[in-house]
């Protein structure tokens, strides 16, 4: 026997869910093309979807949100009660209604979403690398849980910023940070979520819809107020001009950082900056290392920085990497979050958590 072959890694398995032949026949030949993926499956609805379970074991589903037959969201909470663990990845529409769907389909346990290039799925290339990154990532066996060391809290002034950053799983874990800090938080919160750009404004519209800070995209030169929330827009970093107490959003075109556009690591950098280090970090989960420069750049400037833990996160990549590098000053349940970041941000505000 090929020794090579006895250690060789088992393909991630998927089964590609649309209505579409067409759409179908794109999406595995775009996965084909790296060998570390099988398509082993296709289903035109969720009710042959459900049925294809039974054939086969599977890592991930790509899943449609809109089909005729049972649709994405019908099918979902079906998929994931007869095999746990079953990483789903949505795919839709680049329209209103589309980014509703999944934005919902996120919160009903969908691991991730991604957005089609067109009918004719011109633009292939960067849906190409953005779906084979996802399937990998969300692929990959959890660890034993990693072994780190926490920082002791740091000795300077309160933040003048609580700076997010999040990714695969973000938007269901930002939902529950949110509410758990609740209204008046006396900072902005700033926030880098790797996701379509078509999901941004009705992220930011439900985000604020569950009663806690107003959450809006941020707009370029605008004023970043104490208690509001701004998401990062599709496609451009979110930078922070000062001065530290008159601090304004500033939107960049400049290239992509670690394959992200918006990335975390500018956003860190800048809000850094403008703030002399009074900094608040929170790590939300997500696969690859964005974020670990950035908040390298705020630990050593005096700032401090809290990650969701591996139990809680969907994909341990970006939290992990700021854990195990000692940059955290705490690593915590989602759950947990909120109160730990209110004490931070000032004893006044943590009273409210209690």
């Amino acid at each position: 026997m090929n020794p090579m072959a006895a250690t060789a890694v088992q393909p991630v398995r998927v089964m590609i869910c649309d209505d579409s032949a067409v759409a179908r026949g794109v999406i595995a030949g775009l996965l084909a093309d790296d060998p570390a993926i099988a398509v082993i499956a296709r289903a035109g609805d969720g009710l042959a979807a459900m049925d294809r379970l039974g054939d086969a074991e599977f890592d991930v589903v790509v899943l449609d949100v809109e089909m005729s037959g049972m649709d994405g969201l019908t099918a979902l909470p079906l998929l994931l009660g007869a095999r746990p663990g079953l990483r789903v990845i949505m795919v839709s529409a680049v329209t209103t209604r589309g980014a509703a769907a999944t934005l919902r389909a996120l919160r009903l346990g969908a691991a991730d979403c991604i957005a089609k290039p067109g009918p004719t799925f011109a633009s292939q290339t960067d849906f190409q690398r953005e779906l084979l990154a996802k399937v990998k990532g969300l692929a990959r066996p959890a660890r034993p849980t990693a072994l780190f060391h926490t920082r002791p809290e740091p000795a300077h002034a309160l933040p003048l910023i609580l700076a997010v950053g999040s990714s695969t799983g973000g938007p269901q874990a930002l939902f529950s940070l949110l509410k758990g800090l609740g209204p008046g938080v006396p900072v902005p919160i700033l926030i880098t979520q790797h996701i379509s750009a078509s999901f941004i404004p009705l992220l930011a519209d439900q985000l604020t819809r569950i009663g806690a800070a107003p959450c809006h995209e941020a707009i370029d030169g605008a004023a970043l107020l104490p208690g509001h929330a701004y998401l990062a827009p599709g496609d451009r970093h979110l930078l922070v001009e000062g001065p530290a107490h008159q601090i304004r959003a500033r939107l960049s075109s400049e290239p992509a950082e670690n394959y992200c556009r918006p990335s975390i690591d500018p956003m860190l950098r800048g809000a850094s900056a403008a703030c002399g280090g009074r900094v608040l970090v929170a790590m939300l989960t997500g696969m690859g290392q964005d974020g670990l420069r950035g908040t390298r750049d705020v630990v050593a400037a005096g700032g401090c920085a809290i990650a969701q833990d591996e139990a809680s996160s969907v994909v341990w990549g970006m939290p992990g990497a700021i854990a195990l590098e000692g940059l955290c000053h705490d690593v915590l349940p989602l759950s947990e979050m909120p109160r730990r970041l209110l004490g931070l941000i000032g004893p006044a505000t943590a009273a409210r958590s209690r």
